[in-house]
């Protein structure tokens, strides 16, 4: 199973790529999209948009996991994670990929035994688990790589019940 994990935002978006065999999770490819904050909304909702198709072309994944947005105490924020979470499901769906969402305790969870790791414990965990030379860039790229493990490493019948 390949799955493109997402971490969303529109100032940064995390993506990453993993295929899953035998039991066996491996890195295919991670970045992350950035936008200026003085870019116009629209602008940055497409870049994540083609992004997101773009990548679902390139390596035509099984699944897209993203991850739930935490809403904190700013709602101006959740509400650009939101419309950045809309741009990468509408792409995905477009393409006819299925997505699941998970919530980041979850993420942590099945990544680190811990939900309340910290980015730092999540980055040094995908790292050992993709046998990566380093950790991921960005926490958004660890993060992104975070959520496509979990769903890769989900029993079949627990993806379609998430």
């Amino acid at each position: 199973m390949k799955v493109l994990g997402i971490d969303p935002g529109t100032a940064a978006c995390g993506y990453g790529i993993v295929l899953e065999s035998g039991g066996r999770i491996r890195a295919v490819a991670h970045g992350c999209w950035t936008s200026g904050a003085r870019e116009r909304p629209e602008l940055r909702l497409r870049r994540i948009f083609d992004g997101v198709a773009a990548l679902i072309r390139e390596h035509e994944p099984d699944a897209v996991a993203l991850e739930e947005s935490f809403v904190g105490a700013d709602a101006r924020i959740a509400l650009f994670v939101g419309q950045a979470r809309g741009a990468a499901l509408v792409a995905a769906a477009s393409a006819g990929v299925a997505c699941t969402e998970y919530a980041p305790a979850r993420v942590k969870q099945s990544v680190c035994g811990y939900g309340r790791a910290d980015k730092g414990q999540v980055a040094r965990m995908v790292r050992m688990l993709l046998s990566l030379e380093a950790e991921p860039a960005t926490s958004h790229e660890s993060d992104a790589l975070a959520v496509a493990i979990c769903h890769a490493s989900m029993p079949p019948l627990a993806r379609v019940a998430s």
